[in-house]
């Protein structure tokens, strides 16, 4: 058994947590991640209070080296996706090790 979870996992969860059905909270989860996916777009953060804050940074462009020939390589300045845990989410992280 693997130690992550699927989008088809944590539909199931959910659904069956919820009370609902498969259908219906595969399109909350599918809404949820759009609006966020739209939110860093425009260059907004979402903060969903106790489990974290999604968010955009820039990264530099940098040098690099190719593994293989060893040979140096320009990276280029990228803008990321970042997640940052709440408060909550990490204590509930720390308390199950």
């Amino acid at each position: 058994m693997s130690k992550n979870i699927t989008k088809a996992d944590l539909i199931a969860a959910a659904a069956k947590e919820a009370g609902t059905t498969k259908a219906a909270t595969e399109k909350v989860i599918n809404a949820l991640v759009d609006a966020v996916e739209v939110a860093l777009v425009g260059g907004r953060s979402v903060t969903l209070v106790g489990f974290g804050t999604f968010s955009i940074g820039k990264r530099q462009a940098r040098k690099g080296r190719n593994p293989q020939t060893k040979k140096e390589i320009r990276i280029p300045a990228a803008t990321v996706a970042k997640f940052k845990p709440g408060k909550l989410l990490k204590e509930a992280v720390n308390k199950h090790k």
